[in-house]
């Protein structure tokens, strides 16, 4: 399995610099080399690991749902609210429709079979769509209308509104006597429930946060560890539905309604190891595309696939009626509802093993929609949403852009003063807009520019917290930095 690591960190990452190089989203490469270097194509991932792939894959997913947690402000979640309800169920629906209306006649299929193949296609892949808006959101881009939370949240709960069709029409065509109503109380019982286990650690995280000054790394390993554990109980409890992953995204969302700095603490630890998490999951994922079982759906299945995203575009379209978005913004949230990946390499392959008459039609239609959404979609993200995204007032990203570049202690965390070998703790912290006049365009131009301020604290065990000798330093990354001075000490 070592070596399977090593193609996927050297293959992936190079992939990933080339098509970024071009212009290109780096996932798109990565896919390309789990297509090529999987067991469908040059083999070069060994058994063992295609046998935990499914393991990797959720861990990984795990690490971008955290993130996107972590950047779910509750003003912007209200902002975004009803249209995210309706996006969450509304496009599917209408990518449902429109499979079923012509994959009996390119496809030769019934109609039950064809409403299961749409349930497959018309699951949007959060293994796509979540790290791109995750990236928007880090860099301010569609703040101002909250966009990328919009799609961040819909596309969570369409996954869920999707595999619960699916599993009915599963079991209608096995000829189960399957109580629809029942089933489809499975789809807000499944998030209320999921929100709810993901809650509770989130509060006990954060008292746990709060009583102990634990350094960044361990709150970022308890974080993750209680994260998996939540997707294991989903499983562990069936059949109650519990929608784990939107679980996941509550333990961030809560830690940051509570302590937004220890949030952004645990957040940007998170970013660094998105790194190796990404190459796992799109690598991975691409190593799932059989890609001689999608050459075989041709021109009937890329004609069924485009047919059921006509549909599903305007499904998503409508609704976004009457939200404050413009033409633009509206098709831009249709552009990223097209990419797929994640759902269809989960489950395109349980009608045939079920013994579903065109399970293998099904199958093939499923690794093609990968093949064809997940790229274009991707691309189209990316592309458009540097031209349409808006900028917001004053992002936060130039804070966290300063951050990263200094390297600076969050409060909670000890530092030494390398000249006077002194020991401070850090009290405080605020982020500062400064006008410069040096950097403005004219003379006498404001020009505000991000700066952060340190308040030290010499301790001292007489005294109380922040009481005694405290210190302040301002960072604006002109002149010295912080490195110059100071060393972050690492403890519990």
């Amino acid at each position: 399995m070592a070596i399977s690591l090593a193609v996927i960190i050297v293959l992936g990452l190079g992939a990933d610099y080339i098509f970024r190089k071009m212009k290109i989203p780096g996932l798109v490469g990565m896919l390309l080399v789990g297509i090529l270097s999987g067991p469908y194509v040059f083999g070069f991932m060994r058994p063992e690991m295609m046998h935990v792939s499914g393991d990797f894959r959720k861990i990984a997913l795990i690490v971008i749902l955290l993130r996107a947690g972590f950047e779910l402000h509750r003003d912007t979640l209200n902002r975004v609210g009803k249209a995210a309800l309706t996006m969450s169920a509304i496009p599917a629906i209408f990518e449902i429709v429109g499979v079923m209306l012509v994959a009996p006649y390119f496809l030769h299929m019934t109609y039950l079979e064809a409403a299961i193949l749409g349930t497959i296609l018309g699951a949007v892949s959060p293994a796509v769509v979540v790290p791109l808006m995750i990236n928007f959101m880090d860099r301010g881009r569609g703040s101002k209308k909250g966009i990328p939370t919009l799609i961040l949240g819909a596309s969570s709960v369409d996954d869920v509104f999707v595999i619960v069709i699916f599993s009915i029409l599963m079991g209608m065509y096995g000829g189960e006597k399957v109580n629809i109503l029942l089933k489809l109380a499975e789809i807000p019982v499944s998030i209320t429930l999921g929100i709810i286990v993901g809650t509770i650690p989130g509060m006990i995280l954060y008292w746990l946060f709060k009583k102990y000054d634990w350094i960044p790394p361990k709150r970022t390993m308890l974080v993750m560890g209680v994260a998996i554990f939540l997707t294991w109980i989903e499983e562990a409890v069936k059949p109650i539905p519990v929608a784990s992953l939107l679980g996941v995204m509550a333990i961030g969302f809560i830690i940051l309604e509570k302590s937004e700095p220890i949030a952004h603490i645990i957040s940007q630890k998170l970013k660094k190891l998105w790194v190796f998490a990404e190459l796992l999951l799109f690598v991975l994922v691409g190593a799932q595309v059989n890609i001689h079982v999608a050459l075989k759906a041709g021109l009937a299945g890329t004609a069924v696939i485009l047919t059921g995203l006509i549909f599903r575009s305007v499904g998503t379209y409508l609704s976004l009626l009457g939200t404050p978005y413009t033409f633009k913004e509206r098709m831009y949230c249709v552009v990223a509802y097209i990419p797929k990946a994640t759902v269809q390499a989960a489950i395109g392959a349980v009608p045939l093993a079920a013994g579903v008459a065109s399970g293998d039609v099904i199958l093939a239609v499923a690794v093609l929609s990968i093949l064809i959404t997940a790229p274009i979609g991707a691309f189209g993200i990316m592309f458009f949403g540097e031209r349409i995204l808006d900028h917001g007032e004053k992002s936060s990203f130039r804070f966290r852009e300063l951050r990263d570049k200094l390297g600076l202690p969050h409060v909670g965390e000890r530092i030494r003063d390398k000249d006077l070998d002194i020991v401070y703790k850090v009290i405080e912290e605020k982020e500062e807009w400064l006008n410069d006049p040096t950097a403005a365009d004219k003379p006498g131009e404001k020009n505000p520019v991000p700066s952060i301020l340190v308040r030290l604290w010499q301790e001292d065990t007489g005294a109380g917290l922040g009481k005694g000798k405290t210190k302040t330093v301002r960072y604006t990354g002109k002149g010295e930095s912080f490195n110059d001075h100071f060393e972050i000490v690492y403890n519990w």
